[in-house]
């Protein structure tokens, strides 16, 4: 693996949905004028900490997931405007009950947690994606469907559940007060649907019960 590596900032929020909740009509959202196809995603994911917790303790996460278009080594860091996420390719690190961390990964969390790293949770989604687009057919959002299927792999527990999340696209309003409009009308429409702003602000969290 090489140390080259994406970033981005997502803007995003979550919502706790029951198995059956219908899905909103996100043309009501301000700017949005079509919804695009479902577009289904199997994702895989393993989240990984050191023996101490060090990444937890400072909202970072680590993790190693397949499948879908952002597949690879993530690591999130939750900032007062997003969730920042560095993103490098999989190379050939494996994906068996012994996961080694490259180098460029490690060296990532370096200030806050040294290996040897351990999974903490698997989490499988089965995700429906949505982009939500403009007049001009430029993503103002892409809105998920995940149906989750988690094991905190330290005490075995599973748990399932469903949620959506609304993250802004490229064409999202620049404006903070015109995303904060945006986002409320997106809680309307799913509180009109029957969810709710979601309780645990990460699928790990849930997953490990915090």
């Amino acid at each position: 693996m090489t140390s080259d590596a994406e970033h981005s900032l997502e803007i995003e929020r979550k919502y706790d949905v029951d198995a059956e909740t219908p899905l909103p009509d996100w043309t009501e959202l301000p700017g949005v004028d079509a919804v695009g196809e479902p577009e289904p995603r199997q994702l895989d994911a393993r989240y990984l900490d050191s023996a101490d917790g060090a990444l937890g303790r400072a909202r970072i996460a680590l993790r190693r997931r397949t499948g879908g278009p952002d597949e690879g080594w993530h690591v999130k860091r939750v900032t007062p405007d997003g969730k920042a996420e560095t993103r490098w390719p999989l190379d050939g690190d494996g994906a068996g009950d012994t996961i080694v961390v490259p180098d460029a990964v490690a060296a990532a969390v370096a200030e806050i947690a040294a290996p040897p790293f351990t999974v903490l949770a698997r989490i499988r989604n089965s995700r429906t994606a949505y982009a939500l687009t403009s007049a001009d057919g430029a993503v103002v959002a892409e809105f998920v469907d995940d149906r989750v299927d988690a094991t905190d792999e330290r005490t075995g527990r599973s748990t399932t559940w469903r949620e959506w999340e609304l993250e802004l696209g490229p064409a999202a309003p620049s404006d903070e007060n015109a995303r904060e409009v945006l986002f409320a009308c997106a809680e309307d429409l799913v509180r009109r649907a029957g969810g709710v702003p979601a309780a645990s602000e990460s699928k790990l969290g849930r997953a490990l019960g915090v």
